[in-house]
C-alpha cells in the first residue's frame, strides 16, 4: 500500500518526468521525432528483407501476408525490449536525482516506463493505419485495450524489478543487455509459434513475451478471443502476481540503500 500511495502522491512528477524523458530521447538530434518512425521501420524491413527475399519465408500466414503478421509481432516487442533496456539503467542514468535530492525512486521506472509507452501507441496509430488500408481489422481487434494493459502492468513491474537489481550491480546490467538478444529469437517473433511441436508451444506458455506478441496477432491476424487460450492466459496472470509481488518487496527492502548503493 505504501508503494502504491507514493506512486499516486507523485502522479503530477511522473507525467512531467515522462514528457521529459521522451524529449530527452531525441535532443540534440536534427531530425528529432523521425527516428521514432525510421528506426522501427528500417528494421522491420531488415526482418522482412532477410526472412522473405533472403530465406524464402512463407509468404502468407493465417491467411495474411508476411508483412502484416511480422509487423503484429514486432511492434509490442519494440516496447518490450525498450522496457527491459531501460529497466536495466534506469535508476543509474537518473542516479542524481536519488543521491543529491530527497526523490521517491520507485517513480522513476513509472516515468521511464510510460515515457516507453507514448512511442508505443504512437506506433499502434501507423500499424492501424496499415490494416485498416488493407480492409484487414476485425471485430477481434476490440480485445487490444486488454493486451496492451497487459504488457503495460507486466514490464512496468519487471521494469522496477530490473532497475532495483541493477541499482546493487552493474553485473546484472550486463546480464540483461545480453539476455536480450536471446528472448527475441526464443520468443516467437519473427516465427510462427504454432508450428513447433507441442511441447515447445507448451513451454513457450512460461515465456510473458510471447504471450503478449501472440495476444497481439490473436487481434490482428489469428482472430482468438483472449479467453480461448485460458492456460496461457492464467500462467500469465500468475507470473504478473509473482513479478509484481517480488519487484514492490525487492524495492522495500532496499530503497534506504540504493543511494548509497550508486
Amino acid at each position: 500500500m505504501s508503494f502504491l500511495k507514493e506512486q499516486f502522491a507523485n502522479i503530477d512528477k511522473i507525467l512531467y518526468l515522462s514528457r521529459i524523458d521522451l524529449v530527452k530521447t531525441y535532443k540534440g538530434t536534427h531530425l528529432g521525432w523521425f527516428w521514432s518512425i525510421f528506426n522501427p521501420a528500417f528494421k522491420i524491413f531488415v526482418y522482412y528483407f532477410t526472412l522473405i527475399v533472403g530465406l524464402k519465408s512463407s509468404k502468407i500466414i493465417f491467411g495474411y501476408p508476411y508483412f502484416l503478421w511480422l509487423i503484429s509481432g514486432l511492434i509490442p516487442w519494440f516496447f518490450i525490449k525498450d522496457i527491459l533496456n531501460i529497466g536495466s539503467e534506469c535508476i543509474r542514468q537518473y542516479n542524481y536525482l536519488v543521491t543529491k535530492i530527497n526523490f521517491p525512486v520507485s517513480i522513476i521506472p513509472t516515468f521511464c516506463t510510460l515515457s516507453k509507452f507514448y512511442l508505443h501507441i504512437f506506433l499502434m496509430i501507423i500499424v492501424f493505419a496499415i490494416f485498416i488500408l488493407n480492409q484487414s481489422l476485425t471485430i477481434y481487434i476490440l480485445q487490444l485495450p486488454l493486451y496492451i494493459f497487459f504488457m503495460l502492468i507486466f514490464f512496468y513491474f519487471l521494469c522496477l524489478l530490473l532497475s532495483t537489481l541493477s541499482a546493487i550491480s552493474k553485473d546484472f546490467y550486463n546480464l540483461v543487455k545480453t539476455v536480450v538478444f536471446a528472448i527475441f529469437w526464443l520468443s516467437g517473433i519473427i516465427w510462427d509459434v504454432s508450428t513447433m511441436p507441442e511441447l515447445v508451444q507448451y513451454l513457450l506458455y512460461f515465456n510473458p513475451v510471447t504471450f503478449i506478441v501472440n495476444g497481439y496477432r490473436n487481434c490482428f491476424i489469428k482472430h482468438i478471443w483472449f479467453f480461448e487460450e485460458p492456460i496461457s492466459l492464467l500462467i500469465f496472470l500468475a507470473m504478473t502476481i509473482i513479478v509484481a509481488i517480488l519487484s514492490i518487496a525487492l524495492y522495500n527492502r532496499l530503497k534506504k540503500d540504493i543511494p548509497d548503493l550508486l
